[in-house]
């Protein structure tokens, strides 16, 4: 949703709730309308690579501490299941999957044993702190963003197994593929380990990330892919964690690790631009996530939260992964919080978030 520039007076507040309210249930009513104007949906699966944010449990399935298949974790999803996501319920990928009427959820695909229905519609290969520096998945044990793509030639093969190639080519043609990674090679490779800020400054970094992230939308491109929605970074400085390390007493946004993130936003935005005049036959577009998420940070009561600079679990200022676990208190409603953990939104600000995304650029797919 777009920017509600309303921010004194607690009627005038408790209004803007009701028009956020309004506005997302009619919004959420004409995606729902346009995608039961056809027998069947926009897409024929949603596929997902990247890192923490889309994971749906493949680091479930491989040797990482970076796992989150435990309580408190999932104590809003669907049973009440732990299921690897890391956040209290839904993640984007399915409230994407679910808004195009694909289906409720995105299964991961590492360690699963997948119904044939599961395949057609869509996986996720991502795995939570992976990046597209190769140096990233290295220190945290994740799946590297090469390696995700391995496994998609994998799942390909599959998908002809079971639907024939002429269907299974089509699939691969026509489904939205969503690319969400890079957050953790700015907050955890580049600003809290030493390995890549002793040879490079931000710019060059940047650079070098943006040279990752080209090569594989090339590569995601020769293999089939054809509707691309490339997710830029988050503003990383305003992170509960980013702000508990870089922020001092006060926990402010870190603005450097902010403009870095910026800067690689605009330049991969660019670099997206340049690609789609070459990659013929390509929507291939930038999904803007800093925008809202910087407004639901710095004005959360226009959405309707009340904390933003800390996550629901712990004391909300650094825990994350195996440091959010069962022996923790949480908040009493997650509802009024932007972050679940020190890292990642709640269901709640997903959906915002999502929403706003589809807004912007379900016309598209059309």
């Amino acid at each position: 949703m777009e920017r509600i520039n309303i921010f004194v007076g607690s009627s005038q507040i408790a209004t803007t709730r009701l028009l956020v309210a309004a506005t997302s249930f009619f919004f959420c009513t004409q995606i729902a309308l346009a995608a039961n104007k056809t027998s069947k949906p926009i897409v024929p699966a949603v596929i997902l690579f990247g890192d923490s944010i889309v994971d749906p449990g493949n680091n479930n399935a491989i040797k990482t501490i970076v796992k989150c298949n435990f309580p408190p974790y999932g104590k809003d999803f669907i049973g009440h299941v732990p299921t690897g996501r890391f956040c209290n319920g839904k993640i984007p990928g399915d409230l994407i999957a679910s808004s195009l009427g694909v289906k409720e959820i995105v299964p991961a695909y590492v360690g699963q044993n997948l119904g044939a229905e599961d395949l057609l519609t869509g996986v996720s290969f991502a795995s939570g702190a992976t990046g597209y520096d190769p140096l990233t998945p290295i220190i945290t044990s994740s799946i590297s963003m090469p390696d995700q793509l391995k496994l998609f030639a994998k799942y390909k093969e599959e998908l002809k197994n079971i639907a024939g190639k002429e269907r299974a080519d089509y699939i691969i043609k026509e489904s939205l593929y969503v690319v969400c990674s890079g957050s953790d090679d700015l907050a955890n490779t580049y600003f809290i380990t030493p390995f890549r800020s002793a040879h490079y400054d931000i710019p060059s970094y940047v650079n070098l990330l943006i040279s990752y992230s080209s090569q594989f939308i090339q590569n995601l491109y020769q293999m089939g892919a054809r509707k691309i929605g490339f997710v830029g970074l988050p503003p990383v400085g305003c992170l509960p964690s980013q702000r508990t390390l870089g922020g001092g007493l006060l926990r402010r946004c870190v603005p450097i690790r902010n403009e870095a993130a910026q800067l690689y936003n605009s330049k991969i935005n660019a670099e997206l631009q340049r690609l789609s005049r070459t990659l013929n036959g390509t929507l291939l577009i930038y999904l803007d996530i800093y925008t809202i998420i910087l407004d639901l940070v710095q004005r959360p009561s226009v959405y309707g939260f009340d904390v933003s600079n800390k996550g629901c679990c712990g004391t909300g200022d650094i825990e994350v992964s195996v440091l959010c676990n069962p022996k923790l208190p949480t908040c009493p409603d997650d509802t009024k919080y932007v972050f679940w953990d020190s890292y990642h939104p709640t269901e709640r600000a997903y959906k915002i978030i999502v929403d706003n995304l589809l807004q912007k650029y379900l016309k598209y797919l059309y």
